[in-house]
C-alpha cells in the first residue's frame, strides 16, 4: 500500500472539509441528433474521460473565430479519450448562417448538435456563444465552464493526468454574444398551467400507455401521479426514450410517429422545473380521461376470429419458437382490411408472426426471411398493440383452402401461466385495388465482442414498380440505429427512414403520411449499427460474439418493406 505523506493528507483533508461546503454542478443526461441525424447520449460516452462540448449561435459574428479556437483545441487532444461535439444553442435554427455553420462542422470534422428546444443548453448553463463546457460522462458532472483556450485546456490535461481534485465546477468569463432562451424566460414569468397546457399534451401523447393496465410501467392519470414521477418524467424526454417510436423527422412523414413539437417539450420540462405545480383549474383533466379497453376489439366485432392454441409457459428456462399452422373458418377467397391481436398473457408473448400459406407449405418467420418475398399477414410486437389497418384499397390475399401459420416467441417471467392468443380478421365485401406484400431485407454479421459501433447493410432489388406504404426496422438488444434509402435506377438516392436510436421495446412499422412510387430496378438499401458495448444498457452480455439468432440475446438485422404492385404492373 502506498506511504501517505503528510501533504498528501493535508491536502485530503482540505478536499474534505471543502466538499461540504461546494460540489461540482450535476448535469442530467442527455441525448440529441447531429446535424447528419446521427445519435448522441452523454451516458453512452462512458468509455470517454471527458466530453467537450462549445455551444454556437450562428447569428453571432464571431462565431467562426470560436470555431478556430476550438478546432485547435480538439488538435491537442485528438488521440485522446476525449469526444469534442459542437451544439446549436441558438433560439432560432433557422438562422442565416445554418448551412454555412454545419459546412464548417463538417469539413472540421466535428458533430453539430441540434438543440432544437434549447433544453441541453440550459440544463449546461451555457450563456454565450462560444462557450466551452467539459463534461464527466461518468460521474454526470460539469467539470469547466467558459472561454475554450488555455483555461479549459488546462483542465482536460489534469483530467487526463487523473490529477483533477475539483470540488466545484471551474467557471471562466469569455466575450462573445449572449444567448437567448426566449421560451425559458417566458415560463419563468408564466409557468405553464396544468390544466389547460401540460395535460393535454400527456393525453395526447403519453396517457394511452400510461394508464392502469397500460404497458407503461406507471400511470399518468393524475396531476399527483405527473408530479410524482416528474423527476423520471424529465429524464426520459432529455435522453430521448420517450415518446417511443421517435424516428428522426427531417427523414419522411409517417402518421404514427410520434412527433412532439419542440414548444410542449420545453412547456413539460420548464413546468417540471418550476415543481409541477396543480394551478387553479378546479378540475383534473388526466381524471377524466376514459380509453378503449386493449383487450376489446377496437374496430367492432371481427368478420371471423381464430383462436390459436392454448401454450403452457414455465416460470423458467428459454424457450424455442413455436410453429403452428391454424385452419381457417372459410373455404373461398378472402382479403383481410384489418388484423387485431388479443394476447392470451402479453407477459410473456414476446411476438408473434403470423403469415398465409397453402395447405402443404411451413414457414418458420424471421428464421427464413432472408431476402424472401411472402404473404406476411401481420405480427404483434413489443409496443405493437393496436389494430392493424391495412392502406386505403389494399390488403392481404387469404386464397380459397390456404391456411395461417403462426410463430410464437415466449419469455419466462419467474411464474407459470398459459398464452391462449385470438386473433381478429376483418375483410372486404369486394377485392379491393392493390394486394399487400412485406418484403424482409437482411444482411449477414458478425459482432465483435464489446463492438461499438459495428456496421451492418444488406440491399435488395424491386423488379417491378411498386408503392411502399411502411417500413419496419428488426433487431434484438444490440441494435442501436437503422437507415432505409432508395437508389434509383439512374443512381440518386433517397433517405426513406431513419431510426436513430433504436429500441427492440419499439419495434412498429413505420407508416407513410404519402406512400413513396419507386420504379423498376430500384435498389433499396438497410444500414445500420448495433452496440455490443457495455454502455449500452440493454446489452445482456458485452464479452459475446453474435450471428444470426432467434433468442432475444442473439441478434437480427431486418428492414421490413410494405408495399404494393403500383398501377403500372401487370
Amino acid at each position: 500500500m502506498k506511504k501517505l505523506t503528510s501533504s498528501r493528507i493535508i491536502l485530503l483533508a482540505l478536499l474534505a472539509i471543502q466538499s461540504s461546503e461546494a460540489a461540482l454542478d450535476r448535469i442530467s443526461d442527455f441525448a440529441l441528433l447531429d446535424s447528419k441525424g446521427e445519435f448522441y447520449q452523454l451516458s453512452r460516452y462512458r468509455h470517454q474521460k471527458a466530453m467537450v462540448i462549445m455551444a454556437l449561435d450562428g447569428t453571432c459574428s464571431e462565431t467562426m473565430d470560436s470555431l478556430d479556437q476550438f478546432e485547435s483545441l480538439r488538435s491537442k487532444f485528438g488521440d485522446q479519450p476525449v469526444t469534442f461535439l459542437l451544439l446549436n444553442s441558438s433560439d432560432n435554427l433557422k438562422f442565416e448562417n445554418t448551412q454555412t455553420l454545419s459546412d464548417r462542422a463538417l469539413d472540421a470534422h466535428l458533430p453539430l448538435l441540434r438543440d432544437n428546444g434549447q433544453l441541453v443548453s440550459e440544463a449546461m448553463s451555457v450563456t454565450k456563444s462560444g462557450e466551452v463546457v467539459i463534461v464527466d460522462p461518468n460521474a454526470l458532472t460539469l467539470l469547466y465552464r467558459g472561454i475554450g483556450g488555455e483555461e479549459a485546456s488546462a483542465v482536460i490535461k489534469e483530467l487526463l493526468a487523473g490529477e483533477v481534485f475539483q470540488t466545484e465546477t471551474k467557471i471562466t468569463s469569455l466575450d462573445g454574444c449572449g444567448l437567448r432562451f426566449p421560451a425559458r424566460e417566458k415560463h419563468a414569468s408564466e409557468v405553464p398551467d396544468y390544466g389547460t397546457e401540460i395535460a393535454p399534451i400527456i393525453a395526447e401523447q403519453c396517457a394511452a400507455c400510461h394508464r392502469e393496465g397500460g404497458i407503461g410501467p406507471f400511470a399518468m392519470d393524475s396531476h399527483l401521479m405527473l408530479q410524482g414521477w416528474a423527476p423520471m418524467i424529465k429524464e426520459v424526454l432529455l435522453t430521448k426514450r420517450m415518446p417511443p417510436m421517435q424516428v428522426d423527422p427531417s427523414i419522411g412523414h409517417f402518421t404514427n410517429a410520434r412527433y412532439v413539437s419542440d414548444a410542449d417539450f420545453q412547456k413539460l420540462v420548464h413546468w417540471i422545473d418550476s415543481g409541477a405545480p396543480r394551478g387553479t383549474s378546479s378540475v383534473d383533466p388526466l381524471t377524466l380521461l376514459e380509453f378503449p379497453d386493449r383487450r376489446q376489439w377496437q374496430l367492432g366485432e371481427p368478420d371471423y376470429i381464430i383462436t390459436a392454441p392454448r401454450h403452457e409457459i414455465p416460470a423458467t428456462g428459454v424457450l424455442d419458437y413455436i410453429n403452428v399452422d391454424v385452419e381457417l373458418p372459410f373455404q373461398e377467397d378472402k382479403w383481410v382490411k384489418a388484423v387485431q391481436y388479443i394476447p392470451g398473457d402479453e407477459s410473456v408473448l414476446h411476438h408473434l408472426l403470423t403469415y398465409v400459406t397453402a395447405p402443404d407449405e411451413a414457414v418458420q418467420g424471421e428464421a427464413a426471411t432472408v431476402n424472401v418475398a411472402t404473404r406476411f399477414l401481420e405480427g404483434y410486437a413489443p409496443g405493437k398493440v393496436d389494430a392493424m389497418t391495412f392502406p386505403k384499397d389494399t390488403g392481404v390475399y387469404i386464397p380459397a383452402d390456404h391456411k395461417l401459420s403462426m410463430q410464437f416467441h415466449y419469455t419466462t417471467n419467474g411464474k407459470a401461466t398459459s398464452d391462449e392468443t385470438v386473433l381478429g380478421l376483418y375483410v372486404y365485401d369486394q377485392p379491393p385495388r392493390y394486394e399487400n406484400f412485406t418484403q424482409s431485407v437482411s444482411g449477414l454479421f458478425r459482432i465483435p465482442p464489446y463492438a461499438r459501433d459495428h456496421k451492418a447493410s444488406a440491399r435488395y432489388i424491386f423488379e417491378e414498380d411498386v408503392t411502399i406504404t411502411g417500413l419496419r426496422a428488426h433487431m434484438h438488444f444490440r441494435g442501436k440505429d437503422m437507415k432505409f434509402s432508395a437508389e434509383y435506377p439512374d443512381g440518386t438516392m433517397r433517405e426513406l427512414l431513419s431510426v436513430p436510436n433504436y429500441s427492440y421495446a419499439w419495434q412498429p412499422t413505420y407508416a407513410f403520411e404519402q406512400p413513396v412510387n419507386l420504379p423498376a430496378g430500384t435498389r433499396v438499401h438497410v444500414t445500420g449499427a448495433f452496440d455490443n458495448s457495455e454502455n449500452n444498457p440493454a446489452n445482456p452480455d458485452p464479452s459475446k460474439e453474435l450471428t444470426f439468432g432467434l433468442q432475444s440475446w442473439d441478434e437480427m438485422f431486418i428492414g421490413y418493406w410494405t408495399y404494393h404492385y403500383s398501377d403500372s404492373h401487370e
